[in-house]
């Protein structure tokens, strides 16, 4: 049976992929930083709904690069090689430009960016030849976006960091892409004001935000197609269209 990592896997987008891997067959193994109830809820429901299948939940802040010892301690404790890792956990910092703190950029940065790189570095002898690694980017790393000026730079950077890995990795045959979402309907958007939805929905050809559901085809594409390599796949419902 194939393992999965996935970080930020108790909400929104790595939710649904969660599942999505669980329903598949996988084993999963899923990080998150807050919310034990949720947590411990959703290891319930999604262990009786798929008995066939292991999901293990780790509480792991993964904006402290200790996050990578902790990661990769529990994977050789338990023996465990990965067939795919998901880098899903995410942070933004909305402050207006003059009053970013250097805290604040580098924790963003250390969540978007570096604990991904170095924790790949640690565990890179645990992922098998053949398997993916994909990063969740945004479509704010593709159009400028000044009330997160961090966001938008580090989601830059994670799309030149798939294309930069895939030269690291290709000798293992692991392949590196990502998925840059437009607007999609998790806990995070919700807290928007309605009529700055309503506006957003007017910049989206299709009207309106995705659910994080529809875009489980997509990952699971990019974990199973064996010659996708270093693409970053765009999924905005058209997005600048309408």
């Amino acid at each position: 049976m194939k393992t999965a990592l996935i970080t930020g896997g108790t909400k929104g987008i790595g939710r649904a992929v969660t599942e999505r891997l669980l329903s598949e067959g996988w084993n999963v193994i899923v990080t998150y930083f807050f919310d034990d109830n949720n947590a411990n809820l959703m290891e319930n429901q999604l262990s009786s709904l798929y008995p066939k299948s292991t999901i293990t939940i780790l509480k792991i802040d993964c904006s402290n690069l200790s996050a990578i010892d902790s990661i990769h301690s529990n994977l050789v404790e338990n023996n465990i090689y990965l067939d795919a890792v998901l880098f899903n956990a995410g942070a933004t910092d909305r402050s207006f430009f003059g009053e970013i703190s250097t805290d604040n950029w580098q924790r963003v940065f250390d969540i978007n960016i570096n604990v991904p790189t170095f924790l790949l570095q640690k565990i890179a002898v645990r992922l098998n030849n053949k398997s993916s690694i994909i990063f969740t980017g945004s479509l704010m790393g593709i159009h400028a976006h000044s009330l997160s000026l961090a966001y938008g730079v580090t989601k830059a950077a994670v799309h030149a960091l798939v294309k930069n890995l895939v030269k690291v990795f290709s000798v293992q045959k692991i392949r590196v892409n990502a998925i840059a979402p437009g607007f999609v309907d998790t806990e995070w958007q919700k807290t928007k004001p309605e009529e700055q939805k309503i506006n957003i929905n007017k910049k989206i050809a299709l009207g309106r935000f995705c659910a994080p559901d529809e875009l489980t085809d997509a990952y699971l594409f990019l974990i199973t197609n064996n010659y996708v390599n270093g693409e970053i796949l765009v999924i905005d419902g058209g997005y600048s269209l309408s």
